[in-house]
């Protein structure tokens, strides 16, 4: 089994930026322990981030056929990429979206999801765990 793990924009900045609501784990810390509960299912987990909306879609249409399921946080994308929502629709594997923040107890503006609608499953606000619970559940097939 071989699963994504794709991060949107500032999400590089995790550990750093606004740690009051995103927590101090950095995106590495979140990448090597997302990798070690795949493996330790048997399973390849490659990571990828990027702060360009078109190179996630590129991403995402690049592991079609390759991958079993995606884990996607698409930072403020979330809120506004047809364009990523569609990549997503299209993409023939489970994906699970993963939000650190419960983004609907924040600003008005974020508490849509256009991406959403279009994933088996999502994690709203259980900080960095969300990430692992979210493999956990690709592997497991519960997504």
């Amino acid at each position: 089994m071989k699963l994504l793990l794709l991060n949107g924009p500032n999400l590089n900045l995790t550990g750093r930026r606004e740690t009051e609501i995103y927590g101090r784990t950095t995106l590495a810390d979140i990448e090597k322990k997302c990798r070690d509960i795949a493996a330790a299912h048997g399973a390849e987990l490659e990571c990828f981030q990027s702060n360009h909306e078109g190179a996630l879609i590129d991403k995402i249409q690049q592991v079609m056929g390759e991958c079993d399921g995606i884990v996607m946080n698409p930072g403020a994308l979330t809120h506004y990429s047809y364009s990523l929502r569609d990549a997503v629709a299209c993409c023939e594997m489970p994906v699970i979206e993963v939000h650190m923040s419960d983004i609907r107890a924040r600003e008005p503006f974020r508490a849509v999801s256009v991406t959403e609608e279009v994933c088996a499953k999502s994690i709203i606000g259980h900080g960095a765990e969300g990430y692992y619970e979210a493999v956990e559940m690709l592997l497991s097939g519960e997504a």
